[in-house]
């Protein structure tokens, strides 16, 4: 306790006097978004239900079927025309509880989870472990596929350190640093080798270990970061796959490669429960004199599910959900249509909003704007405009009625490039329609949130989360009320470092099954 009040201590030091709130305009729509936002915020409220109650939200599984039907069932209450619109099937999985604990040489409980839609062990299963042997030529490999069977097999390379670099930037003598790199560089380098003599990838690999009767692969795909794991999927169901983390592997590859005799007890369920419905979550409200032209607020919904999913992109789907709970308080008769789009599929390929952009032509041919937003907890510092060289004479004229607080310090990629992939605008980017990508202050998301085990309710920092919030709304209102078009005029591609010519990203389409 004493420790929590000496670090609260230290935060409040550094936080400045507050400042009133400086305004441009006379705009009584404005300002009322802004009070609602700041003064009767729902965001608090909305991620405990979203990320504690309801948790992560793997593409198939049961929790993101409970949670498009709670947006849904939030934005209606709200007087938006929601829904939830099927596109198509996937694989439905549910994860179980795990539990995976070092029985020898010593007796340790280990940090470690299923990726996701592997397959589970169905029960407790005790195996050694073992580390894939260096061969020479693939002359040995049926044999050694031969003595997998019942054990746990380690795929990637030993871990050399699982401090962050910047730990040993801070703390090492020079010298020190370069020979830890010079380890990393040759651990790395001779694990490469090792599987190449294989003559298989890691996913065909694992596969075939499974074949052979493997008790289970054990992977590890380390951050950087303190205790921090990106956790994916697995791409076989021929054998459990489990991510370990860096301090966890790296004692589990000493032993095995050392002698020591390691064996694991593992009991990690999980559920295929046949094919599940793909959907997407959509709101609107109809606008009053332009009801074929949309503003769209665009978040894709689903996650990885090693945490909860907060900042990827738990925080972007509650930006949305708060932008339209203000404007159906203050701006309830829009001029333009008003879309929340939450889509899913994105972590497996924009899925969700191709399928959509596929299926209403309406929307992209009657866009006026698509503001997405999918970056993390933090303050939006930059706005893509996605090659659009119209784009920005009007962010600047919404910008310049923002609070400074709100607009100030915004970067506006002007005219920017436009994303081949990178996230749901680019389904609509590609076919030619205005859609921009907000993208948000780091916080160290890459290393500690995106794809991870660690991110959780925890990480959402809410201050910024609700700036951002008032933020959408604005820019939303503006964009409804203009009286202009948003222009779509697309930039010349510059050609590749090579000298061959670039074109505009072509539109994939959508895969709307995987069984």
């Amino acid at each position: 306790m004493i420790k929590r009040i000496a670090i609260a201590g230290l935060l409040l030091a550094a936080v400045p006097a507050a400042a009133q709130t400086e305004w441009r305009t006379n705009d009584r729509v404005l300002r009322a978004i802004w009070d609602e936002g700041m003064q009767r915020s729902q965001l608090e409220p909305m991620a405990a239900a979203l990320l504690d109650s309801i948790g992560p939200r793997l593409t198939g599984s049961p929790g993101q079927r409970a949670a498009h039907e709670w947006a849904a069932a939030r934005m209606s209450a709200w007087g938006a025309e929601a829904r939830n619109e099927p596109y198509g099937e996937w694989i439905g999985w549910r994860r179980g509880p795990a539990h995976v604990d070092l029985v020898e040489p010593r007796v340790r409980s280990l940090e470690a989870r299923l990726l996701s839609y592997s397959r589970g062990t169905d029960g407790p299963v005790t195996g050694d472990v073992v580390v894939l042997p260096e061969l020479a030529d693939t002359v040995g490999l049926r044999a050694w596929f031969a003595s997998v069977r019942g054990k746990f097999v380690l795929l990637d390379a030993n871990p050399v350190t699982c401090r962050p670099i910047e730990n040993w930037q801070q703390w090492a003598r020079p010298e020190t640093l370069a020979g830890i790199s010079q380890q990393i560089a040759r651990t790395d380098t001779a694990w490469e080798r090792r599987l190449a003599r294989w003559g298989m990838g890691p996913e065909e690999l694992t596969h075939v270990l499974g074949q052979a009767g493997a008790a289970g692969v054990l992977t590890n795909d380390w951050t950087g970061g303190w205790g921090t794991e990106f956790v994916h999927m697995a791409t076989t169901p021929a054998v459990p796959v489990l991510n370990v983390t860096c301090e966890d592997y790296g004692l589990l590859f000493r032993l095995a490669r050392n002698g020591q005799g390691p064996a694991l007890r593992v009991d990690a369920r999980a559920e295929y429960t046949g094919a599940a419905q793909a959907m997407n979550t959509v709101a609107m409200v109809r606008g009053r004199r332009l009801p074929n032209e949309y503003v769209v607020l665009s978040a894709h919904f689903d996650s990885w599910d090693a945490a909860s999913g907060a900042t990827d992109n738990g925080t972007g789907v509650l930006v949305m959900m708060e932008a339209m709970r203000i404007l159906r308080r203050v701006y309830p008769n829009p001029r333009r249509t008003i879309v929340v789009g939450l889509w899913s599929g994105e972590e497996q390929g924009l899925n969700g909003s191709r399928a959509f952009a596929e299926d209403h032509p309406e929307v992209v041919d009657g866009m006026q704007v698509l503001l997405n937003q999918d970056t993390g907890t933090g303050v939006i510092d930059r706005i893509s405009f996605q090659g659009f060289t119209g784009a920005a004479p009007f962010f600047r004229r919404w910008l310049a009625r923002v609070p400074p607080s709100l607009g100030q310090g915004i970067e506006l990629d002007d005219p920017g490039l436009p994303s081949a992939g990178s996230s749901d605008h680019s389904s609509f980017v590609c076919r030619g329609a205005p859609g921009f990508w907000l993208l948000s202050r780091s916080w160290d998301y890459g290393t500690y949130t995106w794809h991870t085990n660690r991110d959780t309710y925890d990480k959402v920092v809410f201050d910024e989360v609700r700036r951002n919030a008032v933020l959408l709304a604005m820019l939303a209102y503006q964009a409804s009320e203009d009286p202009q078009r948003m222009p779509r005029t697309m930039r010349e591609i510059p050609a590749t470092p090579q000298g061959q010519p670039s074109r505009w990203p072509a539109c994939q389409p959508a895969a709307r099954t995987l069984q």
